[in-house]
């Protein structure tokens, strides 16, 4: 899995002019999926996010993680995050797992995430959204796993 991590001061997800998610201060997770990712690699990136410190403290330093700072999370299916671009101009999407191995692998991860305690929505799988972000810091992080 590879996740691109934005910390967000808001963020909102809208299809077809409806907004199906919307957060204030949290995190926005831009989610690929491999043919070869098992559960536990969700889990995993699941508990590594809800804890890491990336949210600033009273002193101004990146000291409190999301479950700290009581922050939500909207999680998007983002295949193209397994672009392969070495060859020619056209991406090249191989890499990226089918949606019938994607789809339940990126629900267990906003379920995961859930279960630890992150009020978790998400985008709409398969579906051409507008995703709106207002990043914070900015904080931008690549996590793979």
């Amino acid at each position: 899995m590879r996740i691109v991590l934005q910390r967000v001061s808001q963020a909102s997800v809208s299809v077809s002019d409806q907004t199906i998610a919307q957060i204030g201060p949290g995190l926005l997770l831009l989610v690929g999926v491999s043919p070869s990712d098992q559960p536990d690699q969700a889990r995993y990136l699941a508990e590594k996010i809800a804890n890491l410190r990336i949210f600033e403290d009273q002193a101004g330093k990146m000291n409190r993680s999301l479950l700290d700072a009581g922050g939500g999370a909207i999680v998007v299916s983002q295949f193209t995050l397994f672009a392969d671009t070495r060859k020619g101009r056209r991406p090249s999407f191989t890499d990226a797992a089918q949606p019938q191995i994607a789809q339940p692998l990126v629900d267990q991860f906003a379920a995961f995430l859930t279960q630890l305690g992150v009020p978790t929505q998400s985008g709409e799988f398969g579906a051409h959204m507008l995703v709106e972000i207002a990043n914070d810091g900015p904080v931008t992080i690549i996590l793979e796993r």
